[in-house]
Order: C-alpha cells, then structure tokens, then sequence
C-alpha cells in the first residue's frame, strides 16, 4: 500500500510556528478527504482537521483558530499550517487521505514529530 510522506516537523518554543506537508510518491485517484491526526504515547490518535475533495474543513476544538490546513490540488499535497504552538500539541503528526470507491480505504504516513517546549 502507497505510504504518504510528511515534512516539516521540528521543535519550537511555545507560541511558535511550524508548517507540514504531506504528498504522495504517485498520484492518487478518488481522494474524498486529506487530514492530519496526532497521537501521544498511551493515547488513542485523534483527528486534528480535514478537508474534503470540496473543500469542507473539520478542526477539532483544541486547535480551532490556531491552525489551518489547505490543500493543493495541482501538486497533490496538503499542509497543515499551525501557529501559536502550546506545549499540549506535541505529538507525532500523521498525514491521512480517504480514498473513496466500492470500500473505503485509507493511506497514512509515517509520522513527524511535532515538539512545542514549554
């Protein structure tokens, strides 16, 4: 199964920026979202924000105003812009694309860590 691959990761002081970016090594038909989850060791992976082939975004409540994400459909990528960084954000970040069709899949990448220190 295609693997996404992520970039853009990085620690930063609280309050920071950083950008992801996440593409796939071909291109991928039928794509009906793009997201990006995060997870902490000993917690479940939670979805972060999403945006359909429509261009509809979820974010959860937790980065609501503090992070954007947007898609380029000629390159086939989507990022995940996020500012004023709190140390509770820090996580490894997971690129995740729904592909649409008889069943539904799901191709994630390898994760990048995401470090906000306090």
């Amino acid at each position: 199964q295609v693997q996404l691959v992520e970039s853009g990761g990085g620690l930063v002081p609280a309050g920071g920026s950083l950008r992801l970016s996440c593409g796939a090594p071909s291109r991928i038909l039928n794509v009906v979202a793009k997201g990006w989850y995060r997870q902490v060791p000993g917690k479940q992976r939670e979805l972060v924000a999403r945006i359909t082939g429509t261009g509809f975004m979820y974010y959860s409540n937790s980065v609501k105003g503090r992070f954007t994400i947007s898609k380029d459909n000629a390159k086939d990528t989507v990022d995940l812009q996020m500012n004023s960084l709190k140390h509770e954000d820090t996580a490894v970040y997971f690129c995740n694309w729904v592909i649409g069709g008889p069943l539904t899949t799901e191709l994630w990448g390898q994760g990048t860590q995401v470090t906000a220190s306090s």
